[in-house]
């Protein structure tokens, strides 16, 4: 149980050290609490891992539904409280920042060392040394995969096809995964730069617009940029050819002075002259953007009743209150430059694009810039049968442009189905002998824990893990190194001939992030817990103290 610091002098009399309230475990039952709480987090996840693995359906607190198996999405979603479960929603971030993909893995291999590691800690081997065997394990596995990795040609569209359609096997849009795979590696190839032989892909310059209705195959590429913006006047054209378009950083309004100003008029001429001058300027803002040859305008900030009707007049099509990202994203698919003051505004800062046209999609308008001639930036516009489909198609196509990014970045995969995991823990157990004292202990849990993720991937198949256990190391120990689990046939086969094919880059931070997870919580002996504040009461709502319960 768990109890305040005690603290007393010689004379009995008690010392506060913390606050009231803290309270503190530590030792073997501080480190057990913390490997509980992150393998309860492993194994809520667990059954989601694989193309045969479940969704979860998580519910907030305000009644929002959110249909996922995307680890690094429920997490997020759960909104945990303990400490060690927050390491655990942590390594899941880090890794979809890193590579995009691998986020239930990372999970379900750190709760697996978790659970290793406990079974040294009864048999009284030190947190430390299980650290040390970890990490030298870790070492070993890494090397293990870089001598297996297949080199692949980055350029080879085919190759980046099969490694898309891999991340998204496991996805509610499975079923049309090759054709959103297309996408995928067509729209991370246009925005791929290669600066200093360097690729450099940064995946924020694919746009994703979403908007239920239609299916998933209606999704569609657009190089050039999609808004969820409609034409600001109705007197403005919808369609725009061989747009040359003016993006702009300013009102095109009369702008309210910053200090309270008061005018005196004393007559109806006065007002009328008060107008036209406004008028004027607002015709003149109008004139200038008309002059240098523009005929459509994307505005960050507000346009003007006249000024939209000048610009109606000029034939231009304009946008208003565009996003900040959105106008950078504009500025690398047209080629045109940002302005932030009207007056410095000339042809030379004007993009290109083939077509500026409003469409109606479902209920709602949204402008399309299409045709621009070398865009840097594309949109996915992702259609489905409705806002959960779309919503997780969403995170699967991220899923699937950050797999194509990674080995753009390293062009080298393994295959799937957990064959690279079990050789990889073969490995680690045959090197494991070379070690000497309990290191060696460790590096045993570590292989066997490695070994959970193809084990995983089997049970939530409905397959027997013992006999895919059994048959899964005879198989490695013949040689045969891609031999992992197809869960569709329900036995073990050679996942490369499968063309399972996954980035390395994914394998590689998988096992660094959970063997540092996994390290950092092990080497927790005391666990100090100051009290949570407490809320003032006020008035009790009649909702308060009601319980909603999901039978």
């Amino acid at each position: 149980m768990a109890t305040a610091i005690p603290a007393v002098t010689s004379g009995g009399q008690p010392i506060l050290i913390l606050k009231e309230g803290t309270t503190r475990s530590k030792g073997r039952e501080a480190q057990k609490r913390l490997i509980l709480a992150a393998k309860i987090v492993s194994d809520i996840i667990k059954s989601s891992l694989g193309p045969k693995g479940m969704d979860k359906m998580l519910v907030d607190s305000l009644g929002d539904v959110v249909i996922t198996n995307d680890g690094a999405t429920m997490l997020k979603e759960m909104e945990v409280e303990h400490p060690a479960a927050k390491i655990m929603v942590e390594i899941s971030k880090t890794q979809d920042a890193e590579v995009g993909d691998g986020t239930t893995s990372v999970v379900v291999l750190a709760g697996a060392l978790l659970d290793k590691a406990e079974e040294l800690i009864d048999k009284e081997v030190h947190p430390t040394i299980i650290i040390d065997g970890y990490k030298k394990a870790a070492s070993k596995a890494l090397e293990a995969l870089e001598k297996i990795a297949i080199n692949v040609d980055p350029k080879d569209k085919e190759v980046l096809r099969k490694i898309a359609a891999t991340a998204m096997g496991s996805k509610l849009v499975a079923t049309d995964r090759l054709y959103l795979a297309d996408l995928a590696v067509d729209a991370v190839l246009t925005v791929k730069e290669d600066i200093d032989g360097r690729v450099k892909v940064d995946i924020d310059d694919v746009k994703v617009e979403k908007k239920p209705g239609g299916s998933v195959r209606d999704t569609q590429l657009v190089r050039g940029i999609v808004l969820d913006k409609e034409v600001v006047h109705s007197g403005m054209p919808k369609r725009v050819e061989n747009a040359k378009i003016a993006l702009i950083n300013a009102p095109l309004e009369i702008e309210k002075t910053e200090f309270d100003a008061r005018i005196n008029i004393t007559s109806p001429e006065q007002i009328k002259m008060f107008i036209e001058q406004e008028n004027m300027m607002l015709k003149e803002m109008v004139d200038k953007i008309v002059s240098v040859g523009a005929n459509v305008v994307f505005c960050q900030k507000g346009i003007d009743d006249i000024a939209q009707h000048y610009l109606a007049k000029a034939g231009v099509l304009a946008a208003r209150r565009i996003k900040q990202s959105d106008m950078e994203k504009l500025a690398k698919a047209t080629g045109a430059r940002i302005v932030t003051n009207l007056d410095d505004l000339t042809e030379k800062d004007l993009g290109e694009a083939e077509l500026v046209e409003e469409r109606k999609v479902e209920e709602d308008k949204m402008i399309f810039i299409e045709g621009c001639k070398n865009p840097r930036s594309v949109t996915i516009l992702i259609r489905g049968g409705s806002e959960r489909v779309v919503d997780e198609a969403e995170r699967s196509l991220h899923d699937a442009l950050s797999v194509v990014k990674d080995v753009l970045i390293k062009p080298a995969v393994v295959a799937g189905g957990g064959a690279p995991e079990a050789e990889a823990a073969k490995v680690v157990r045959e090197w494991s002998s070379s070690l000497s004292g309990r290191e060696q202990l460790a590096a045993e849990k570590f292989a066997e824990a490695l070994e959970v993720i193809p084990l995983t991937l089997a049970e939530n198949a409905g397959l027997d893990t013992i006999d895919i256990e059994v048959e899964l190391k005879a198989r490695h120990a013949n040689g045969e190194v891609w031999a992992g689990v197809d869960v569709f046939s329900g036995k073990i086969d050679d996942m490369k001939k499968l063309e399972v094919l996954e980035p390395i880059l994914v394998k590689e931070q998988i096992i660094k992030s959970a063997t540092e997870a996994a390290s950092m919580i092990l080497r927790i002996d005391d666990l100090i817990a100051a009290s949570k504040l407490k809320e003032e009461k006020g008035p009790k709502t009649p909702s308060e103290g009601e319980e909603t319960s999901f039978d």
